[in-house]
C-alpha cells in the first residue's frame, strides 16, 4: 500500500501556528561543528561583536575573512522562502568540451564513480556557459577539487556573485561569518596536542558524516569550499557516495526506504550556539524530507539521511525508527569502498553537490597550524521521492505542505498510517 502525498492534507493549514515539539531519537548525535561554533575559551567580544582570541588574529594570512558573530545579526534572518530551483545542471553538455577544450587543463579521477581533480581552469573566470558543464560535473562526479586557485582573491562580493549563478545564498544559522557577509560559513581550527586531548577525551574518533544544514526545507545543492589557511598535511576532507550507499541495499531493503519520511532539525545545532554563548541568525526549523531522495538532473536516488540532523523516519515507533536509523548510519559509517579523501592547500577549491554526498572533516594533527576556510553554499530544490513528485512540485503545494509540518510531525504511529497510507 503506497503512501499518500502529504499535499492531500492541506485542510489542516490552520495547524500552522502550533508549536509540537518534535520526538527526537535517543541515538548518540556527533558533533560534527566544532570547527564553526564560537569558543568562549578563545575569544574576544565587542560591544557589536564576538570573534576569536587577539593572538589568533594575528596569525590569520587573511584576517579579513577572520570568524564574526555580530550580535546585531542574532535572530534578524529568515529561512530562505519557498521558490522554484532552475539546476543550471539541466544545460549542462555532459561532454564538458568548454571546460576540457581549454589548454593546459588536465582531470584525474579520485575513484571510478566518485571524484576528480582539475587544473588547469580559474573558477573566478568561467563564463556562463563553462559555469554549467561545471553544475553537471560537479553533480556527475558527486566532488571536484580544484587546485591552484585564485578564488579566495577575488572580492567577498565577486565571489557571491559566482555563487548566486547557481542559486539563492544561503546563510548559516550558527556558523562565524566575515565582518557584515554572513552569506559565507566559515571554519577555523588551530591545533594542538591538549586541543586533541580535549577533543578526545570523552569519544574514540570525531568522524561525522553528514549533509550541510539538511534541516533547510529547500537545503543546498552546489558547494563550493576554499582554503584560505592550512599546514603541510592533515585535515583531509572525506566524502561518501550516497548514490552507491543507496545503490548497496536489497531490492528488499529498498522497497521498504522508498516513500518513507524523516524528521532533520537544526535544534541541537541551535542549541549548541547557545550553549556557547553564541547567536543563532535564524530560529530553530523542523522539516520532513524523504529518506530516499530523487536527484532530478541524473534521475537517480540517493540515501538522504545524516547523524548530524535526521532525528526520527514518521509513522515509526521511538525504538522502530532509532533501530532503522541506527541501521543506516552504521551503513553509510562502514562504506568506506564508496568514499574518498580530498587533501588541501591553501589553493584548492573544492565543489561538490550536497545533493548527493555525505561529508566529514578529518581533525588527524596536533601541530599548532591553523586551519581557516570558507564556503558558498547555494540552495536546490525541495528534496523528492519520485520524478513524479518533482515535476509536480510547485510553491503552492510546498507553502501548504509547510503549514501542516508540526501536524504530520505531531502524529502517532497509527494517526501517521491511517492519514498517509490507508
Amino acid at each position: 500500500m503506497k503512501r499518500k502525498d502529504l499535499h492531500l492534507y492541506s485542510q489542516y493549514k490552520h495547524l500552522q501556528g502550533l508549536q509540537h515539539k518534535p520526538t527526537m531519537a535517543t541515538f548518540q548525535r556527533l558533533d560534527h561543528d566544532a570547527a564553526i561554533h564560537f569558543d568562549k575559551d578563545a575569544s574576544t567580544e565587542t560591544k557589536d561583536y564576538l570573534t576569536i582570541s587577539e593572538d589568533r588574529l594575528k596569525e590569520l594570512k587573511y584576517p579579513e575573512w577572520a570568524p564574526t558573530w555580530e550580535k546585531k545579526h542574532d535572530h534578524q534572518f529568515d529561512h530562505i522562502p519557498v521558490f522554484k530551483h532552475i539546476d543550471r545542471g539541466f544545460y549542462g553538455d555532459s561532454e564538458f568540451k568548454s571546460l576540457k577544450d581549454a589548454d593546459g587543463v588536465t582531470f584525474k579521477h579520485v575513484s571510478p564513480k566518485l571524484g576528480l581533480e582539475v587544473d588547469g581552469i580559474q573558477l573566478s573566470d568561467l563564463s556562463d556557459k563553462q559555469k554549467d558543464d561545471l553544475a553537471l560535473l560537479v553533480e556527475t562526479y558527486g566532488v571536484v577539487a580544484f587546485r591552484n586557485q585564485d578564488f579566495k582573491n577575488q572580492s567577498f562580493e565577486e565571489i557571491k556573485d559566482w555563487g548566486r549563478y547557481f542559486g539563492p545564498l544561503h546563510i548559516h544559522p550558527t556558523s562565524g561569518a566575515p565582518l557584515n557577509q554572513p552569506e559565507f560559513h566559515l571554519t577555523f581550527t588551530k591545533g594542538s596536542i591538549s586541543e586533541q586531548k580535549k577533543l578526545f577525551k570523552t569519544k574514540l574518533n570525531n568522524i561525522s558524516w553528514h549533509s550541510d544544514v539538511a534541516y533547510e526545507n529547500q537545503p543546498p545543492g552546489i558547494t563550493a569550499f576554499a582554503m584560505l589557511q592550512s599546514g603541510p598535511s592533515g585535515g583531509d576532507t572525506q566524502f561518501l557516495d550516497m548514490f552507491e550507499i543507496y545503490d548497496r541495499l536489497s531490492p528488499l531493503m529498498k522497497s521498504i526506504l522508498d516513500g518513507l519520511r524523516a524528521l532533520n532539525t537544526s535544534r541541537d545545532q541551535a542549541n549548541d550556539a547557545i550553549a556557547s554563548g553564541s547567536i543563532q541568525r535564524k530560529n530553530p526549523i523542523d522539516s520532513i524530507h524523504p529518506v530516499v531522495r530523487y536527484h532530478p538532473v541524473l534521475k537517480r536516488k540517493c540515501l538522504f539521511v545524516n547523524r548530524g540532523f535526521t532525528r526520527q523516519i514518521l509513522g515509526l515507533k521511538t525504538e522502530e525508527s532509532d533501530y532503522l536509523l541506527s541501521f543506516l548510519f552504521d551503513h553509510i559509517q562502514s562504506c568506506l569502498d564508496a568514499h574518498v579523501r580530498l587533501s588541501w592547500d591553501e589553493n584548492t577549491v573544492v565543489v561538490w553537490d550536497n545533493r548527493r554526498v555525505l561529508h566529514t572533516r578529518t581533525t588527524d594533527w596536533d601541530t599548532d597550524e591553523i586551519r581557516h576556510a570558507f564556503r558558498v553554499t547555494t540552495v536546490a530544490e525541495r528534496p523528492v521521492s519520485t520524478k513524479e513528485e518533482y515535476e509536480s512540485w510547485t510553491p503552492e503545494l510546498e507553502k501548504s505542505n509547510i503549514n501542516i509540518n508540526d501536524f504530520v510531525i505531531s502524529l502517532g504511529p497509527e494517526e501517521y498510517y491511517e492519514k498517509f497510507y490507508t
